[in-house]
């Protein structure tokens, strides 16, 4: 039996620490910021830059003056990665007033009230988002078409693929999804027949979200048990209720539209509302794609994505309880 060696300091530390990983996501998010500002303008621009300083300001003042923490932690990059994922699960005309009520919810309801950092239960930038939605139904789900680069409050709205595919299934006629973009279309974010996609800042080039990924893959930054666990599971779903019923949509269109890729890839793998070992990660990614396919065809709403994270969230102690590794040198009680 090896023997656990105890030595004295100085010890070797790691790398990995806070700032480190959420600066890390924030650069594996700048090619989707550049693809949104490409394809929405000053719009993008505009609820980006008010989400994040909203967001900051939110949790400074919070601290300050409610929680009366001495220590500041508006520079370890998680209040800034909160306003940008927030952003990006906003369409690019909403109001100044609304994405700033928004970042107080998510800073203020989803993370301060449970501590900060580390404590929270939901991801903060989804608490943000599902509070909108609720509040703000119609602002939340007028979609711009891209394109539009000088055009904010004014710009021109169009069908998102999710709303397509939600009348395909309500009509039970297959025909409606022609209106669909083709795949490729879909993964870099254009569009055969409107010329650009509709969408939220963050939803409308997967290509970008993938590159994102596999920089964050190669410096560890996440595993890639969580988001393949999502897409494998909604593909497989996806593929099956297709092949039964043409109403639905194809797998590539499924994973390629909505927030799919952007929730899978940059918010369900959070650290601190996913589970923390790998079987469990699986777990909970399998159940978020079950309940995005279920939200998202028989739900009143055509995205799922969001909600199934935040469902799956509540989830993640005991997932954690579930699967936690045995203890060292525990005794098994049978012997």
């Amino acid at each position: 039996m090896g023997k656990l060696i105890v030595s004295l300091s100085p010890h070797a530390h790691g790398t990995d620490t806070v700032e480190r990983n959420m600066y890390g996501v924030i650069i594996a998010l700048m090619p989707a910021l550049l693809v949104s500002f490409f394809y929405f303008g000053i719009g993008s621009a505009i609820v980006c830059a008010t989400s994040v300083a909203a967001c900051v300001l939110f949790e400074w003042a919070i601290n300050k003056f409610m929680l009366r923490n001495e220590r500041t932690t508006i520079c370890d990059g998680s209040a800034v990665l909160t306003g940008l994922l927030l952003g990006f699960n906003l369409p690019s005309n909403l109001p100044i007033w609304i994405i700033i009520i928004g970042a107080l919810f998510a800073i203020g309801v989803g993370k301060m009230t449970y501590g900060g950092l580390g404590n929270n239960l939901f991801n903060p930038a989804l608490v943000g988002r599902a509070a909108l939605l609720v509040a703000f139904p119609a602002q939340m789900t007028s979609w711009p078409q891209a394109g539009q680069w000088m055009s904010y409050l004014d710009a021109e709205t169009g069908a998102t693929p999710l709303a397509i595919m939600k009348q395909a299934i309500k009509n039970g006629d297959a025909s409606v999804l022609e209106e669909l973009p083709q795949s490729l279309h879909m993964l870099i974010g254009f569009s055969t027949n409107s010329g650009y996609g509709a969408g939220s800042l963050g939803e409308v080039c997967a290509l970008a979200l993938l590159l994102g990924l596999a920089y964050m893959l190669w410096k560890k930054i996440i595993t890639w048990h969580i988001p393949v666990s999502i897409i494998g599971t909604v593909f497989v779903l996806a593929t099956i209720m297709h092949v039964a019923n043409p109403v639905y949509a194809d797998p590539v269109s499924v994973i390629f539209s909505g927030g799919l890729m952007l929730g899978a890839i940059f918010m369900a793998t959070d650290y601190v509302t996913s589970p923390m070992t790998a079987k469990g990660q699986l777990i909970y990614g399998v159940a978020i794609g079950v309940l995005t396919i279920v939200i998202r065809n028989w739900g009143a709403y055509p995205e799922g994505m969001s909600f199934a994270i935040l469902i799956m969230n509540a989830f993640t102690p005991l997932i954690n309880n579930y699967v936690k590794p045995k203890r060292f040198g525990e005794v098994p009680a049978n012997k």
